[in-house]
């Protein structure tokens, strides 16, 4: 039997390390792209790697970059994948009002570039493309549940960005005939987040605070809302997106959404604080209701110039037609960030740095 290729833009972040480790658990051979940059910044994918030299290596990674289309030629050219899944993006949706020139350019227009690519080489008949949308896609939309019916509603350079990405991809369908097609995903979280977005900033805060490192948590809006589930869960859903004979688009979510301040108060109850919230507005804070220690401040600084104030999904589609369904819990998946960066930050600490 031939062993299935598969080509991931963005492999070192968090849904491309679970998303990895799933295809070659399959038995896939699998080409993961990385930017070059002053840091290797591989440690997330680096128990997938095999020494060349030591035999057949079924994980590799390539220098590439979605800025630059020749590249993407000539990787797709060299790697000739029958699955291609373009999770490269800067997805950070506060870095995108920093950073929107850069953001469209490598969220939107590199997309167009990888599309373009398996048009130009003709591998549109022999290459299944899918692509990563997002639920900020939705805004402030009006209806709640959001499904893939719902009309989107972007309120920020990111989401606008990946509203040109999801088009597109649909373009290329509807014109080439391709096999393309997005996943509209819904937040996901899990240990190897990034440390700049909420959740993790979160967990690591908290398992800091327990360990006398740190003080304050500073947090933005803590009342927005998101459908959270467990990135794990949510990599077996694109592979199963790809399996279909038919592309089409598809919504993965819990159904169910929390606020940041239900967030907050989980992470703290797992290494056994409870918090109290007390004043409001600008002056809010979360005090521990057994020692009165301030442990979380607001910071005007960390709130959006447009907020999104509640995100929820409706993966009915999902889980009828791949038969989808998350595993892992709101509570669980709280409760593996804390106990993993309680470790991360343990075994930072090092002795006569107390």
């Amino acid at each position: 039997m031939t062993r299935k290729t598969a080509l991931i833009t963005g492999v070192t972040g968090q849904d491309g390390a679970y998303l990895a480790e799933l295809l070659l658990d399959k038995g896939y051979v699998v080409h993961g792209i990385k930017r070059r940059s002053s840091s290797f910044n591989t440690e997330r994918v680096d128990h997938l790697y095999r020494d060349l030299h030591l035999g057949e290596a079924k994980f590799r990674l390539h220098f590439g970059d979605m800025t630059d289309a020749t590249n993407l030629i000539r990787l797709l050219q060299e790697t000739q994948p029958s699955e291609i899944y373009n999770l490269a993006a800067q997805s950070h949706v506060a870095v995108s009002f920093e950073t929107p020139e850069y953001t469209a350019n490598s969220d939107a227009l590199g997309t167009l570039r990888l599309l373009e690519a398996i048009r130009i080489l003709d591998l549109g008949e022999t290459a299944r493309f899918y692509q990563a949308s997002t639920s900020e896609l939705y805004g402030n939309a009006p209806q709640s549940p959001q499904s893939e019916t719902t009309p989107f509603a972007p309120r920020s350079p990111y989401a606008a960005a990946k509203l040109y990405a999801y088009w597109i991809t649909v373009n290329y369908r509807e014109a080439y005939g391709f096999h393309a097609s997005n996943g509209i995903l819904f937040n996901h979280e899990s240990p190897i987040r990034g440390e700049t977005f909420v959740t993790r900033k979160i967990t690591r805060a908290v398992a800091a605070i327990h360990l006398g490192l740190q003080e304050t948590l500073y947090l933005g809006n803590l009342d927005a809302k998101r459908d959270w589930g467990h990135a794990r869960d949510y990599v077996e859903g694109m592979w199963r997106i790809l399996q279909q004979d038919k592309p089409d688009d598809y919504v993965l979510a819990t159904g169910e959404n929390h606020s940041v301040r239900e967030f907050v108060e989980l992470a703290f109850a797992r290494i056994g604080r409870t918090l109290e919230w007390r004043g409001a507005g600008l002056e809010e804070a979360g005090v521990d209701a057994g020692t009165g220690d301030v442990l979380v401040k607001i910071d005007p600084r960390y709130f959006r110039p447009t907020e999104v104030d509640s995100l929820l999904g409706d993966a009915k589609k999902a889980h009828d037609r791949l038969g989808w369904r998350h595993q892992t819990s709101f509570d669980q998946l709280v409760a593996e960030m804390v106990d993993a960066d309680l470790k991360n930050v343990a075994e930072q600490k090092r002795p006569g740095h107390d």
